[in-house]
């Protein structure tokens, strides 16, 4: 995985790198002064806009057979990886590690950007618990208690923050008994808490449920909220329409300093203070992590602080496009590469010499995409995901102080923000 981190640096961009970074500081200080002289009314918070699709097709999405069979593919699709993980041996050639960490953590982002929040459809966990309600004769929608409102999303960041650290920092992070753990730990956790509040649990509470439908108000596949039929719609306005809920806030900061701290754990720096005589690996990097979710959490709160109490959860749609942004550049080239290792690996599940998907006789291929282009499409990913904050930003200041000027002051701590955003992310991405 480490190869795949590193390919595509600022050595491989098409121009000086020190041109890239100001050049991408200067690409959104001038969309924020076009945005003042043509942007000066609030045009994005339209839940019911977009261009209706054809209406077999919200019929066929929403169809009873294509549900089940969407559940039944979550299953069994989590079924064969659970395989390998209990009867599989635990080294380097179990898929469970590569498929958790490369298939399903970053590529739910991709899956999720085309065609919306498909992670509801396919999470074993909820199927899991409808089948359980169906069979003890209750409403899989409802439970014995009230999911608080006030709860928010707050325990689907703090899933997050434990994968991240899972991810990032624990030991033997990539052993079948460490993941088997958590995982068994972590779907109790969704079990117990669906049979409290019913489904409405894992719309709020599931950090990867969560995750997913807030990466699909990016998509341009959505819904209406009158009579839930599909649109095409701009991602900009799926994004303006997410629904604002405490907690929200919270799962963007963890996305967005688990990302970074990624990044940094790899470069020298962080190499030679964790590797220091004496010094604990795991207590130094929890550290590290906790530390660069307070830089991102102080400074954003910091610079939305001028808006008003809530706004850290009202601006948090605008940064998740940064946030999408960083995981793409940051876990692309994983993904291309370390995928095509790990469908290798899938093809003998519990090591026994088998090639149960045809794959198990490939090698990986490096040479599918040039280290030029992984490098342009982080320095891409980065910038994009900063513009579109941008945008995102002045339409909802728009929304919250209608008057021209104020709009524009409140909104110039935050730009700062993300220019620094934009400028260390290039920083560690491109080391």
């Amino acid at each position: 995985m480490i190869l795949a981190h590193g390919i595509g640096g600022r050595q491989d961009l098409p121009i000086p790198f020190s041109l890239a970074l100001w050049g991408a500081a200067g690409v959104l200080i001038v969309t924020f002064g076009a945005l003042a002289v043509l942007w000066k009314r609030p045009r994005l918070n339209r839940p019911d806009g977009g261009v209706a699709l054809p209406a077999g097709l919200t019929g066929l999405a929403d169809a009873p057979a294509t549900r089940a069979a969407l559940r039944v593919l979550g299953i069994l699709l989590t079924g064969y990886v659970v395989v390998a993980a209990v009867a599989g041996p635990d080294d380097a050639l179990n898929p469970t590690a590569g498929v958790v960490y490369v298939l399903f953590w970053v590529g739910l982002v991709p899956l999720s950007l085309l065609f919306g929040p498909v992670w509801r459809l396919l999470n074993p966990l909820r199927s899991i618990h409808w089948l359980l309600a169906r069979a003890a004769g209750r409403d899989p929608a409802v439970g014995p208690r009230v999911l608080p409102p006030r709860l928010g999303y707050w325990p689907a960041a703090i899933g997050l923050l434990a994968f991240a650290w899972l991810e990032l920092v624990a030991p033997d992070r990539a052993s079948t008994s460490t993941l088997k753990l958590f995982f068994a730990v972590y779907a109790v956790a969704m079990l117990v808490g669906a049979s409290l509040y019913g489904s409405t649990w894992f719309d709020r509470c599931d950090a990867f449920e969560v995750w997913s439908s807030l990466i699909a108000r990016m998509s341009p596949l959505g819904r209406r909220t009158t009579d839930r039929s599909l649109v095409l719609r701009s991602p900009l306005v799926g994004m303006a329409t997410t629904p604002v809920l405490p907690g929200l806030a919270a799962v963007v900061v963890v996305s967005l300093g688990s990302t970074a701290f990624d990044g940094f754990s790899r470069t020298d720096t962080w190499l030679r203070v964790i590797q220091a005589p004496g010094r604990s690996t795991t207590l130094f990097g929890t550290l590290g992590l906790l530390g660069a979710l307070l830089v991102v959490a102080v400074t954003y709160v910091a610079a939305t602080a001028p808006v008003g109490r809530d706004a850290p959860n009202r601006f948090a749609p605008s940064m998740l496009p940064i946030a999408v942004g960083y995981v793409v550049a940051h876990y692309f080239s994983l993904f291309v590469f370390e995928g095509q290792h790990t469908l290798q690996l899938l093809s003998d599940p519990t090591g026994d010499g088998a090639d149960l998907l045809g794959t198990g006789g490939g090698t990986v291929n490096y040479t599918l995409i040039s280290v030029s282009t992984i490098a342009g499409i982080r320095a891409g990913a980065v910038l994009v995901g900063h513009v579109l904050a941008v945008v995102l930003a002045h339409d909802r200041a728009l929304e919250d102080a209608p008057a021209g000027g104020a709009a524009l002051g409140v909104q110039l701590p935050l730009l700062t923000t993300m220019v620094g955003y934009t400028l260390a992310a290039l920083l560690v991405l491109l080391r």
